[in-house]
């Protein structure tokens, strides 16, 4: 049996909320970028894309370590900072590419949770031509996403919340998923900096992102 998270009598949606909540605060600031266009930006990208899911594998597995309760506490805390270290690494990233003026909170959302919720998200990215553009979502649609997101995430975390009860063996899971979770993000940008390029080739119809 699962163990859920704890939710509060009377509000049986509220951590799905909490999370959408931290979703709009992640995509609400795209960061200045750390990095500089650069001859070989598919060499440079990878680096970035190693050191950010390490950094995100620490943090992760660093709060995941407090058995329990205490552990549960830090679960909104984690993917606040994970999601935060994920933003910095598509903004760097893109910045390789020379295109940080293409980069939009709608770009971020896309990237940081495509692979979690494709058929979500699918739908951002359409095409002209034989580029690939994100949508403007207008602020409704956009607030249905985010809460469709904060449920997914939820539901996700409640799978995995009983390996915060195993200080050692729970925090080397939490911080391998991070790993794994940042690495997807940063593959999830890079090909959709590759498909919206001057000339890209039009790919597979219908999801751009699709590997």
């Amino acid at each position: 049996m699962n163990r859920m998270l704890p939710v509060p009598l009377g509000h049986p949606a509220k951590p799905a909320w909490d999370v959408a909540g931290v979703i709009e605060r992640v995509i609400a600031e795209v960061p200045d970028a750390r990095t500089h266009a650069v001859a070989d930006a598919a060499r440079a990208a990878e680096r970035i894309a190693r050191s950010a899911a390490q950094k995100a594998a620490l943090v992760s597995g660093s709060l995941a370590l407090p058995p329990g309760p205490l552990g549960l506490v830090t679960v909104l805390p984690d993917l606040y900072l994970i999601w935060k270290v994920q933003r910095q690494m598509v903004a760097d990233i893109f910045a390789l590419h020379g295109r940080s003026a293409e980069l939009t909170g709608g770009h971020m959302l896309y990237c940081l949770f495509r692979h979690m919720a494709s058929q979500l998200l699918r739908d951002f990215a359409v095409r002209a031509g034989q580029r690939v553009v994100i949508e403007q979502l207008s602020s409704g649609a956009l607030r249905s996403v985010l809460s469709t997101l904060g449920t997914a995430v939820t539901q996700r975390l409640a799978g995995t919340a009983a390996s915060r009860w195993v200080p050692l063996a729970g925090a080397a899971a939490v911080g391998a998923y991070a790993y794994w979770d940042t690495l997807q993000v940063a593959k999830t940008a890079r090909r959709l900096l590759e498909d919206s390029a001057p000339g890209a080739d039009p790919g597979a119809p219908g999801d751009p992102a699709e590997t």
